[in-house]
């Protein structure tokens, strides 16, 4: 079965040339329009006048090549299908269609399908009377006795300085050799934990499963082929040291580096960010002064994997990376520099208060929190039926909290401003989840509002609206706010009437297992069938704490 969002196979190469010409910034590509089986992309702002760069292979490795043509870097693309090289027809008519008398420097990868394609088109060019040279990419290092390198995801940093010599109006004996500079300083190795999957195929064809959980393949090739060797682990850090000393065996400490961090198609932006902290902490690290990525450069579809890139820096090799471009592919070159720290104070508003005593307020603190501590189970109970089931232990271990403070009488009980800030900072810790949080906006927001003035009705209604307003939900949605909003609208209609708020609580939280959809927390997302006759566990929670206040 198929993991690809596309249409027809057939289309889909042509599909995605389009769409990359159509989102291009730069608004400078264009499509070669001589036959429908070539398919070509071109810089529309090219004149002629200085060395051509071309290049191109398989699809399937996107950005690459598209995603490099531009001012600065390849002049054009040619697209093969799927993993395959593209016909000697495209690519000769790549080279009629952007080569003028300074002549044409063809960048391949080192594949079989790619050299021989892209170098018969170069032996016709020539005999039409075009001055046609052509470099071969071998970056590759994983498999160090072969005699032909594969070409990688290093091809990217010859474009980028093959492309600026180019640009500069060198010869294109110039522009050859500064590509075979870049190429003999360029060495790259890569890893992956699958392979990747291709469009339309079946999980059979693809030997989906020939990597085991918990290993990783090292020098899997950028088409799916069979890596050096298997390593067990998915330590990010353990991988990175491993690809580092191929790297470093290979470079033989011949300077500062550049290096190239690429997402093979599959790996998060998150785990790519681990990579590259790894890459900058190794032993590498006082060679690097450049990091280009991470980012999907040179991808193998969605294989789940990355590949390292390292450049040996001279002056001429770093300025041509750092030259600017206009390719929708490429990622500008970053100096490497110590991680920059800012020094600050750690802002903490944990309550400072003194403890005081209020035999009243003591009296009602002690009710309320051991009311919700012996509702624990019923809660639990309740909620089991319209929630996850903790919605008792998670009242109780913040009554706990409140209860365990008072008896040990560190309560303000005398300021009831300090005494809601006391209670708001210890159920965010306590309670946990958005409940804690919730209740901390509710106290910590009514404490504000006392020390400002007012009635303890008014202060406590304040702290349900901004709950309310951080919470997203309402009257009517079926949670707590159903029995304490109408119970402390009763206190504010009239003072200390706690029968009525109880009454209202109890009419409120009734309310609440008629209603048919809950527009809040984890009951909303289970139908009215589910939901009637049980009333909501929160507002439950308030109704027995009014009616504990009335005995």
């Amino acid at each position: 079965m198929s993991t690809f969002f596309m249409n027809e196979r057939n289309d889909l190469i042509n599909d995605v040339i389009e769409g990359a010409i159509l989102t291009s910034p730069f608004k400078n590509l264009a499509k070669l329009d001589v036959d429908a089986a070539i398919r070509v992309v071109v810089r529309k702002d090219w004149d002629k006048k200085n060395v051509a760069l071309i290049s191109g292979g398989g699809s399937g490795h996107e950005p690459a090549h598209v995603g490099f043509v531009g001012k600065g870097m390849l002049t054009a693309a040619v697209c093969g299908d799927l993993f395959a090289s593209p016909s000697v027809d495209a690519v000769l008519n790549a080279i009629v269609a952007v080569t003028g008398e300074a002549g044409c420097l063809l960048i391949v990868k080192n594949y079989t399908g790619d050299r021989l394609n892209f170098g018969l088109a170069a032996e016709k060019a020539k005999q039409l009377g075009y001055k046609v040279e052509l470099v071969m990419v071998s970056d590759d290092i994983a498999l160090p006795d072969n005699k032909q390198p594969r070409g990688i995801a290093g091809t990217v940093l010859v474009h980028k300085i093959a492309g600026y010599a180019a640009e500069q109006g060198q010869s294109l004996a110039e522009v050859t050799a500064l590509a075979e500079k870049a190429i003999k300083a360029t060495s790259s190795i890569g890893v992956a934990m699958s392979v990747c999957n291709l469009p339309g195929g079946d999980d059979e064809e693809q030997d989906a499963d020939r990597i085991d959980a918990g290993h990783v393949e090292l020098g899997l090739g950028i088409h799916g082929e069979p890596g050096v060797s298997v390593i067990k682990t998915h330590n990010t850090q353990k991988i990175v040291k491993t690809l580092v000393e191929k790297l470093q065996q290979e470079i033989k400490g011949q300077g500062k580096l550049a290096l190239l961090i690429n997402n093979l198609g599959g790996v998060s932006q998150l785990e790519m960010g681990q990579i590259t902290k790894e890459l900058v902490y190794s032993q590498l690290q006082d060679a690097i002064s450049y990091l280009i990525g991470p980012g999907v450069l040179v991808s193998a579809l969605d294989m789940k994997g990355f590949s390292l890139s390292a450049i040996v820096l001279d002056k001429e090799i770093e300025t041509a990376l750092l030259a600017d471009v206009e390719a929708i592919g490429w990622h500008r070159a970053v100096k490497l520099e110590k991680l920059p720290l800012q020094k600050a104070e750690k802002v903490t508003q944990k309550a400072q208060v003194k403890p005081s005593a209020n035999a009243e307020v003591g009296k009602r603190v002690k009710v309320i929190t051991e009311t919700l501590i012996s509702l624990e189970s019923e809660l639990n109970k309740l909620d089991a039926k319209v929630g996850d089931g903790d919605t008792g232990s998670t009242f109780a271990s913040g009554a706990k909290a409140i209860l365990d403070l008072h008896q040990a009488n560190q309560l303000p009980l005398n300021d009831l401003s300090a005494l809601f800030a006391v209670v708001g900072d210890r159920l965010a810790t306590v309670m946990g989840g958005s409940s804690g949080v919730l209740m901390s906006i509710f106290f910590t927001a009514a404490g504000q509002k006392i020390s400002e003035g007012g009635t303890l009705a008014q202060a406590l209604l304040f702290g349900l609206q901004r709950m309310k307003h951080y919470g997203g939900a309402d009257l009517g949605d079926r949670t707590l706010i159903d029995a304490l909003q109408p119970a402390l609208e009763a206190l504010d209609h009239q003072a200390d009437d706690i029968k009525g708020a109880a009454a209202a609580a109890e009419k409120g939280a009734n309310a609440t297992s008629t209603m048919k959809k809950a527009n809040a927390g984890r009951s909303s997302y289970l139908n009215s069938e589910s939901l009637n006759g049980v009333k909501d566990p929160g507002a439950v929670a308030i109704e027995n704490v009014f009616a504990a206040l009335v005995k």
